[in-house]
């Protein structure tokens, strides 16, 4: 690639499915695939500020079949294993020292991939057209045929990562990218069963899904919890036809934050809101760039919840990112939400949602727990600086530091 192109290099990761999920195997299969992706991109940053960008399609056998439909029915499983994958990126650029979502540096983000190479080949000999379909969770012809410019699309140099690749090459057309092997990767045999459906509940069909936070200075804890949340709503092609799907998010207002640490460094709400809307339509939008939807309309209405940045992800989903000015947000003014997304840091919220609701007489929303990004498997004396890069505050601190030199 040349190093005077103008765009920030970009590439695509194609993972095969790991043996079992556990974060062990995770970083026992694809830690050295990664890091290779890692090093070809920042080759191609060539030590410039720009920020490259990595798509990291997870594939995992089964994730569309119908005991894991909604996706919301594998909650559990499914945040898990995004959480193991955003760990491994964290694990792998403090190792590194790899700038995460900054100038330098790489921007990753983890969609899940359902590959039958079965389904694949009659896709092919049919030429069946592609149906209706959005992330996080995506079939290969999906992501192949989505026109995303990707320089490189990396795979690991074993028979499953072969087999992925070639499935993904049946469907590829857009221009530039190559597809690049990557050597010396320890064999594997993928596992069956890796997804785990949960209980069978009433209420696993959600139209408006809801979640809040600060989203200040993006990194990677905020990347899980949003792709959890994407997952929680009902995906494209499914349900009530012709229903609107929405995904609200409460972004905290400036003036809720003047007594946060290193205030003056917090980003304004609405780059704060740009970055959220952004990140979820690069895990959700894969259709054709033709008909895709970039409008913003911005909203501003007396009351609670009246400033709002509304934008169509696809056609049938809307993001909507309220500024909210209490611990609620719209939870506790909009009756038609049915669906509340939470990190298990932060899980007594969504009992103190459904009180304030029952006081209405509205019905609960149902909560959906998120894991928390830890550094456990970090390497001794790095730990610090892997909790300091997924810490809002700490990076404001840095900022502060930077400035004061």
């Amino acid at each position: 690639m040349a190093s005077d192109r103008i765009s920030p290099p970009s590439a695509l990761l194609l993972l095969p499915p790991p043996p079992s999920i556990t974060f062990d195997q995770f970083r026992t299969v694809y830690e050295k695939t990664l890091s290779a992706a890692f090093s070809n991109l920042l080759k191609s940053l060539n030590g410039s500020n720009r920020i490259a960008s990595l798509d990291i399609a997870l594939s995992l056998p089964g994730l569309q079949s119908a005991p894991c439909q909604p996706p919301a029915r594998a909650f559990a499983s499914l945040q898990r294993i995004v959480e193991h994958a955003y760990r491994l990126i964290g694990a792998v650029s403090i190792e590194r020292n790899v700038e995460m979502e900054a100038p330098g540096g790489i921007d990753s983000r983890v969609i899940l991939l359902d590959f039958d190479s079965v389904r694949t080949s009659e896709y092919v000999h049919k030429g069946s057209v592609a149906a209706e379909c959005n992330g996080p969770i995506i079939d290969v012809r999906t992501l192949a045929s989505s026109g995303r410019l990707w320089d490189n699309i990396f795979y690991p140099d074993t028979p499953v990562g072969q087999d992925l690749a070639t499935a993904f090459n049946k469907f590829y057309t857009a221009n530039g990218g190559t597809l690049q092997p990557l050597s010396e990767i320890a064999q594997w045999t993928p596992g069956e069963n890796l997804v785990v459906p949960g209980k069978t509940s009433e209420s696993v069909l959600h139209h408006s899904v809801i979640l809040g936070g600060t989203f200040d200075h993006f990194h990677i804890g905020h990347k899980l919890l949003l792709t959890a949340t994407a997952l929680v709503l009902q995906p494209a092609g499914t349900g009530q036809a012709g229903r609107e799907r929405t995904i609200t998010v409460g972004v905290t207002g400036d003036d809720m934050l003047k007594n946060k640490k290193y205030a003056q460094f917090l980003e304004s709400w609405e780059e704060r809101c740009r970055n959220t809307g952004t990140f979820l339509t690069s895990i959700m939008d894969f259709g054709p760039p033709e008909t895709s939807a970039s409008h913003v309309e911005q909203i501003y209405k007396p009351g609670p919840n009246g400033r709002a940045m509304v934008m169509k992800i696809r056609p049938g989903i809307t993001l909507r990112l309220v500024q909210i000015l209490d611990p609620y947000g719209p939870t506790i003014t909009e009756e038609n939400l049915s669906a509340l997304v939470v990190s298990k840091e932060t899980r007594s919220g969504g009992a103190a949602v459904n009180e304030e609701r029952a006081k209405r007489g509205w019905k609960p929303l149902e909560v959906f727990e998120v894991d928390v990004i830890h550094s456990g498997e970090v390497a001794t004396g790095e730990v610090e600086d892997f909790a300091s890069k997924i810490s809002s505050t700490d990076i404001r601190r840095r900022r502060m530091e930077l400035a004061m030199i």
